[in-house]
C-alpha cells in the first residue's frame, strides 16, 4: 500500500498571483449580486460566475488555468452574443436594460477570453515557476 504524506503550509502566507485579477473579479462579482438583487432576473448569474473565475484565478491560479479559463469564456462569449441578437428587439435603451442583457455580457466575456488566452502565452506568464 502506497502512502502519501503531504505537508501543510502553516505558518506560511499565501501568495496573491495576480492583484490585478483579484480586484476586478471581486468587483464583477459584487456588479452581479447588485444586478441580480436590482433587476430581479437572471442576468447577473454570468458576472457572478465570471468574477469568481477571475478572483480564484488571481488567488490560486495559473499558466494552464488562465487558458482554460480564457477558452470558456471565448464559449460562453459565443453563446450570449447569439442570445443578445436574438433579444435585441425585446431590449429598451436603458441602463439596466443594457447590462443585464447577454449581448453586453457576451462581448465582455469574449473580449476578456481573448486576452486571458494572450496572457496564457504571454512571456511575463511562462518565465514564473
Amino acid at each position: 500500500m502506497l502512502m502519501i504524506k503531504s505537508k501543510m503550509n502553516r505558518g506560511k502566507r499565501m501568495k496573491v498571483r495576480s492583484l490585478t485579477a483579484l480586484i476586478l473579479g471581486i468587483i464583477l462579482f459584487i456588479l452581479g449580486i447588485v444586478i441580480l438583487v436590482s433587476s430581479g432576473s437572471a442576468g447577473g448569474v454570468i458576472p457572478v460566475l465570471i468574477g469568481g473565475a477571475l478572483s480564484y484565478l488571481g488567488w490560486r491560479g495559473g499558466r494552464i488555468a488562465l487558458i482554460v479559463f480564457g477558452h470558456t469564456c471565448i464559449v460562453l462569449g459565443c453563446f450570449l452574443i447569439t442570445w443578445g441578437i436574438y433579444l435585441l428587439p425585446y431590449s429598451k435603451p436603458t441602463l439596466s436594460h443594457i447590462f443585464t442583457r447577454p449581448l453586453f455580457w457576451g462581448l465582455f466575456s469574449l473580449m476578456g477570453g481573448i486576452c486571458a488566452n494572450y496572457h496564457g502565452f504571454c512571456q511575463c506568464i511562462r518565465r514564473q515557476r
